[in-house]
């Protein structure tokens, strides 16, 4: 089967510096494919190249089977972006704003307002359609532009952050949607900083720094191979139970006041603190993507 996307080697400098290095993945029809990075890893570089904003420094890039650069145009009408910014036209109204992006996609107008109806319905938003963008909730803005991107109903959905700064409630909504679209067999690209919706969304994903790739795997497989099913998390730990973590050939991550234990039978060493040394800081739970993802990137603050 012909992959969706299908990249090798992208690079992408600005003047000396390097935003995205020696980048390889594909994507294949139907699956949701996670991008994760810390602010500045390259991660929206990398889309703004799949959907022909940002030209190539040098690498090769394939959608549905054909190069992107000489058949952009056309390429195009088979994509929907949404972007992190919430860059509606704030003199238009909920419908307006639909209807004057469904003309740049050809569309005609009794179609156009076909799809804009069903969408509006997908969203919730049917009730808001006089509505102007600038009275709508910030919430109801975000799902404003994830209708915008499927009006041309594409078979590639870039979605760049697509949940950032909605409330929990929101965003469970969006996801809901999402998972929808995947269902009908959509395929998917999404950019997040929230792991706990990569989880939930992504049939695989890649996490990069830096612009390079970090690793690529199905979510469960990476957190299995970097941190295992449990953790340990020991808060205050003095020195004696640091050197008794040593001695039994414990291996963890020092926070200072945390220590962070992976990749062994943690259950079995939870036992033994409380019971040795009567600790009672000490939580054990399962392992998650946002452990893979500190463990490979760090935690040290980015500028």
């Amino acid at each position: 089967m012909t992959p969706i996307v299908e990249a090798k080697n992208l690079k992408k400098t600005f003047g000396a510096f390097t935003a995205v290095e020696d980048v390889s993945f594909h994507i294949v029809k139907g699956e949701c494919f996670g991008l994760l990075g810390p602010n500045g890893a390259g991660k929206t570089t990398t889309i703004r190249m799949l959907y022909g904003y940002t030209p190539l420094t040098s690498g090769a890039l394939k959608l549905f089977g054909e190069d992107l650069e000489p058949n952009l145009r056309k390429l195009k009408y088979r994509i929907g972006v949404c972007q992190q910014e919430n860059n509606l036209d704030p003199d238009l109204t909920v419908l307006e704003n639909l209807q004057v992006f469904a003309r740049y996609f050809d569309i005609p107008k009794s179609e156009a307002r076909t799809r804009i109806d069903r969408l509006l319905e997908f969203f919730a938003l049917n009730n808001r359609s006089k509505a102007l963008f600038t009275d709508l909730s910030g919430g109801m803005r975000r799902r404003l532009v994830l209708a915008r991107s499927l009006i041309n109903n594409p078979d590639l959905l870039i979605l760049d952050e697509p949940t950032s700064a909605l409330d929990p409630q929101t965003r469970q909504q969006v996801w809901s949607r999402l998972l929808e679209l995947k269902k009908e067999g959509l395929t998917i690209l999404l950019t997040t900083h929230y792991m706990e919706e990569a989880y939930r969304l992504c049939d695989r994903l890649l996490i990069m720094d830096q612009g390079k790739v970090l690793v690529e795997g199905k979510p469960g497989e990476l957190i299995d191979r970097y941190v295992g099913r449990e953790v340990l998390e020991i808060d205050s730990p003095d020195q004696k139970l640091r050197d008794f973590l040593i001695s039994q050939g414990y291996m963890f991550d020092d926070l200072g006041t945390r220590l962070m234990i992976y990749n062994h039978n943690c259950r079995e060493l939870f036992d033994a603190i409380e019971k040795v040394f009567d600790h009672k800081n000490c939580m054990l739970r399962m392992g998650t993507l946002e452990d893979v993802f500190l463990k490979l990137t760090g935690r040290d603050l980015r500028e």
